[in-house]
């Protein structure tokens, strides 16, 4: 499978198919520990993506990323439009050619990593989207992506107390919930998976 940008549209538009999907539940883990606006928020942003996809299609792979940040950026509120879009410009940076390997992903995604951390000032085990960035990248190094790594990353964010965003104002009863960031991010890594790219 060639990762060209007609990959990459693939999968961005499944990301995007399933977060809007999911836009309830999203909003329901965010409403428990959060503002409850996450599933609207990135619905919206997404939705707008693959209207931009559509109506004029990027140039090169390295565009479908930029662009992807762009319209995150601009069409997501809260916290997520500029982390994710955070992500997905580091990303485009790190490419510099039309077609990627297998083997370049990890790289590509670490330096998605890399811009959620910065923007966030944020580390893993703080029950942000980071504890399955994190996870999931390592999974993709050792050869050992599937769907299980990414679920037993969401999962393991429900047992931690958050540090960092609107939902460490609750403190330990932000404990026994899901983090809606990590949930958005392991549709993003579940439809990378599907995509076949990182197989």
């Amino acid at each position: 499978m060639t990762l060209d940008k007609e990959w990459a549209i693939g999968f961005l538009d499944d990301f995007a198919d399933r977060v809007i999907e999911n836009k309830q539940l999203l909003s329901d883990l965010d409403q428990a520990i959060g503002d409850g606006d996450h599933g609207v928020n990135m619905a919206r942003g997404l939705t707008e993506l693959k209207k931009a996809f559509s109506e004029k299609s990027p140039a090169t792979l390295k565009d479908v990323f930029k662009t992807t940040a762009m319209t995150l950026l601009s069409k997501v509120g809260g916290a997520s439009g500029p982390l994710y879009g955070s992500a997905f410009l580091n990303m485009s940076k790190k490419i510099d050619a039309d077609t990627l390997t297998k083997e370049q992903l990890p790289d590509i995604f670490e330096a998605g990593l890399e811009g959620i951390e910065n923007r966030g000032k944020s580390h893993a085990g703080e029950k942000t989207m980071i504890d399955v960035w994190e996870p999931a990248i390592n999974a993709m190094r050792q050869n050992e992506f599937s769907s299980d790594a990414i679920e037993a990353a969401l999962q393991k964010t429900k047992d931690m107390k958050a540090t960092k965003g609107r939902a460490s104002y609750l403190g330990e009863r932000s404990i026994g919930h899901l983090d809606p960031g990590a949930y958005s991010s392991s549709l993003l890594f579940q439809a990378l998976l599907k995509s076949e790219g990182a197989k």
